[in-house]
């Protein structure tokens, strides 16, 4: 079973400015906790417990939420702030391990995770994309969970693809199946992959969504993938690669995902999340219908 995950934190966020300027993208709170809490929570309830955080000199914020703050629980502790106190401590598990290194230089995707491999050595990870969002609330399991079991089955890697408008092709990366579709809950092997192809070439509506599970193996590709798109290492490169010397699978979610790292992806999960939350939800849908009948 994959124990370790690597979180590709570098970036600018330059979708996000100027919200982002001076707060890391991930930091950006969704309702009551930062984006990169939801995807560590979901990482954790998935079964890992070796959590790598690619990152660099302008993201220290995010180290720091997930580390201890004596000062911050000593004073909680103190004024009998005892349910604060048990949120910041249940945080991170004791059997899970945070774990930062540094992207010298911001060469994409594919070289973030490269950077990682001293940590992940040759056994297999997930990857999950920061800035994605993925709710199974509605759901009978964790989506990630699923991949996890699905790469364990299969010993195949897995990127996890969820079914888009036609429409909207053209703006995600989008997978070519052997045969079939896969089913929810079920993987499909690959001949191929295209990134944001033009409606009339697409092989499918099956979008890669940014949940990835990966065997050591693709870090002496990545070593050797060239620049592409951009003058960056490009994982979808890799992944191409990899597909050819041994096989990759598209594993279907049955979840609902959110770009946050878009402004309208963003304000869509701060209302789904809002409208559920056990303490807020209530007053927040009584604030959306009076919003609603003055407008």
């Amino acid at each position: 079973m994959i124990r370790k995950a690597v979180l590709p934190v570098a970036g600018f966020g330059t979708r996000c400015l100027p919200a982002s300027k001076a707060i890391p993208k991930e930091m950006i709170t969704i309702v009551d906790r930062p984006v990169i809490q939801y995807v560590v929570e979901e990482a954790i309830a998935a079964g890992i417990r070796d959590i790598v955080f690619v990152t660099s000199s302008n993201k220290g914020a995010i180290e720091n939420h997930f580390d201890t703050h004596a000062e911050l629980e000593a004073s909680l502790e103190a004024k009998g702030k005892h349910d604060l106190l048990a949120s910041l401590r249940s945080m991170v598990p004791e059997d899970v391990n945070i774990i930062s290194i540094r992207q010298g230089e911001p060469l994409g995707l594919g070289h973030a995770i490269l950077c990682a491999r001293p940590i992940i050595g040759d056994e297999p990870f997930a990857v999950l994309l920061p800035d994605v969002l993925v709710d199974n609330s509605d759901t009978p399991r964790s989506d990630l969970a699923g991949m996890l079991e699905a790469y364990d089955q299969h010993a195949t890697a897995q990127l996890m693809v969820e079914e888009v408008d036609w429409a909207q092709v053209e703006k995600y990366g989008i997978v070519a199946p052997a045969g079939e579709a896969p089913a929810p809950s079920s993987s499909a092997d690959l001949v191929g992959m295209v990134e944001k192809p033009p409606r009339d070439q697409a092989p499918s509506n099956l979008a890669v969504i940014g949940r990835y599970a990966l065997p050591g193996a693709i870090f002496p590709i990545l070593e050797k993938t060239p620049p592409g798109a951009g003058g960056e290492i490009q994982l979808t490169d890799a992944i191409e690669s990899l597909r050819e010397q041994q096989g990759v699978q598209a594993y279907r979610m049955r979840g609902t995902t959110y770009d946050c790292g878009q402004p309208l992806g963003y304000l869509e999960a701060t209302l789904a999340y809002a409208c559920r939350h056990p303490e807020l939800g209530g007053d927040f849908k009584a604030l959306l219908a009076r919003y609603h009948l003055g407008a």
